[in-house]
């Protein structure tokens, strides 16, 4: 349905029942690219990595997707596909930017929002006594107001978290897909048991192989099938496949980690290398630390050798912090657990997790940690005096809001900077 039918076509009752939108921003990095950049409209734009660094595709415009490149493809892959793409390594601040906007917009139209990535989120616009609007107007009127800040984004309509994000891949870009109550079944029915989050390819070949193909099929497989793929999910797992899962839209569903990794063009050898690139990732996650009010009990961090194996540590601090000239000492220290002088170096990331000073210490989410975390003695800050340590970082905050993210950087920053395939990662919690 296009936007403007909404207001001009009969629509059906929706009645008293709940109704939830998925808001998803279309091709989101690279549709701010062209926006930013009016050469760049109607050409293939990819936002990622270099292809001649190990990169990978962070995402593409839809005119580089005609060509057959997709998100989280090899660099070099979409290289070929596109030789003539227009290629960037991204503007996060910009991202965010455009994305609290939009977020803005969707907050306008109701205070339960669910912003789950820099560029999704879930609304709930259920109908009641103070909203008697129809929620397909609703969401008409949300797609018309974030096409007017120059980019598109693709609305799914239903009574569930679990349609409507179905629904908002049903026709993209600028698509507004709505499932009626009492239509649920109907419209899962036919679609691939993948398309159903939750369902990964782990879990759609054990189904595949048990002859279960739909959502329809899945709905009404075993619950011996169901326990054996998806274990203590399985009554979940089929409420979705149903469109009876009525999980509800929170408005706060908590950050349990702030992380980044990066990847590297050449193999990292040295200790000198490892330890400058610790200490910038130290910086990035502090940054996000101090810019969202947060302090942390537990580092973590992450290393893929060269063989592409992955190895990872953990400790808990003896207080929350948010300091980076703490920090990288300690993930210094931190390194030695999974790495051995002459074993290369592919990827480095690191975590902090454990905000609330009362609970268990929480794995962040880019990591699958394993490790014992005991509290050990630390390091001393690369500052040691902690009025002169805050006073540094206090400033060199200021700088970065008022200049930008690359407006001071320390010399270890500068080191690692020539050696990056320019793909990062970052937890959905990041971009709140």
């Amino acid at each position: 349905m296009d936007a403007e039918d909404a207001y001009e076509l009969p629509l059906e009752p929706w009645g008293p029942n709940p109704a939830i939108l998925l808001v998803d921003l279309d091709a989101f990095f690279a549709s701010v690219e062209q926006l930013d950049h009016p050469a760049w409209r109607g050409k293939p734009v990819i936002v990622g990595g270099d292809a001649d660094k190990r990169g990978v595709v962070s995402t593409c415009s839809y005119e580089a997707r005609a060509f057959g490149v997709r998100s989280a493809m090899p660099a070099s892959t979409a290289a070929r596909l596109c030789p003539d793409a227009i290629w960037t390594g991204g503007s996060f601040h910009r991202y965010r930017e455009v994305s609290r906007a939009i977020m803005a917009i969707i907050g306008d139209e109701t205070p339960h929002v669910q912003q789950v990535s820099i560029d999704e989120a879930f609304a709930d616009v259920s109908p009641n006594a103070l909203n008697t609007e129809h929620p397909v107007r609703i969401a008409a009127r949300i797609q018309r107001r974030v096409a007017e800040l120059g980019v598109t984004c693709s609305i799914g309509v239903g009574t569930t978290k679990s349609i409507a994000k179905v629904a908002s891949d049903m026709d993209k870009p600028r698509g507004l897909t709505v499932v009626y109550p009492g239509q649920e079944a109907a419209f899962l029915s036919p679609l691939p048991a993948r398309i159903m989050s939750g369902v990964g390819p782990a879990a759609e070949k054990a189904l595949a192989d048990a002859g279960v193909r739909t959502l329809g099929q899945m709905a009404a497989a075993s619950e011996r099938l169901l326990k054996r793929v998806f274990g203590k999910n399985a009554e979940m797992m089929r409420a979705r496949a149903c469109g009876g899962d009525a999980s509800p839209v929170e408005a706060d569903d908590g950050v349990k980690s702030v992380s980044h990794e990066i990847s590297f063009a050449r193999d990292l050898t040295e200790r000198s290398d490892i330890e400058a690139a610790l200490a910038t990732l130290a910086d990035q996650v502090g940054r996000r630390l101090r810019m969202k009010g947060l302090k942390g009990r537990t580092l973590a961090c992450k290393v893929r050798y060269g063989d592409r194996s992955l190895h990872s540590a953990q400790r808990t601090l003896a207080e929350p912090s948010d300091d980076e000239l703490c920090l990288a000492p300690l993930l210094c220290e931190l390194i030695d657990k999974v790495w051995r002088p002459g074993i290369s170096v592919r990827l480095l990331g690191v975590a902090v997790s454990g905000f609330d000073e009362g609970a268990r210490e929480t794995q962040g989410a880019l990591f699958d940690l394993d490790e014992d975390h005991a509290p050990v003695g630390a390091p001393a800050p690369l500052i040691a005096d902690e009025a002169k340590r805050r006073g540094l970082i206090d400033a060199k905050d200021a700088l970065k809001d008022r200049f930008g993210e690359d407006a001071v950087r320390f010399g270890h920053e500068l080191r690692s900077a020539t050696n990056l395939t320019g793909s990062s990662s970052k937890n959905p919690a990041d971009y709140k």
